[in-house]
């Protein structure tokens, strides 16, 4: 496990969990999922910060009731436990079950430069 990566990028984590702690506190689904996304974007390689992200996706999914999205969160979470730690990480995949957990997806400039800075800074 890259214990400096987790610890600086976990800043930028979670400020996105605050954010979609705020959002759902709103009743805004939508955009608490969207910043639950960007955490799993931002965080994914660390695999402390991972899991935590899908376990959130998951109970994002059962106050939401989506059946299809907690199956796919109880699938993730086993994957970001378990695959993480070898580098089994697509980069730029925003997590949720409405895409492939093996798909690589664009990441925002914003999010790889967070990325970047957390991998180089000691």
């Amino acid at each position: 496990m890259n214990f400096k990566f987790t610890k600086n990028i976990k800043p930028f984590v979670e400020e996105e969990l605050q954010l979609a702690s705020l959002a759902n506190s709103q009743g805004d689904k939508i955009k608490a999922f969207k910043h639950l996304e960007n955490a799993h974007v931002i965080g994914q390689n660390s695999t402390y910060l991972h899991v935590k992200v899908h376990c959130l996706m998951f109970a994002w999914a059962l106050k939401a009731r989506k059946p299809k999205e907690l199956f796919g969160q109880v699938m993730r979470i086993f994957g970001a436990a378990t695959k993480t730690a070898i580098g089994l990480v697509p980069e730029g995949n925003t997590g949720g079950a409405n895409v492939s957990p093996f798909k690589v997806m664009p990441i925002s400039v914003e999010h790889a430069h967070y990325i970047k800075t957390a991998k180089t800074t000691k």
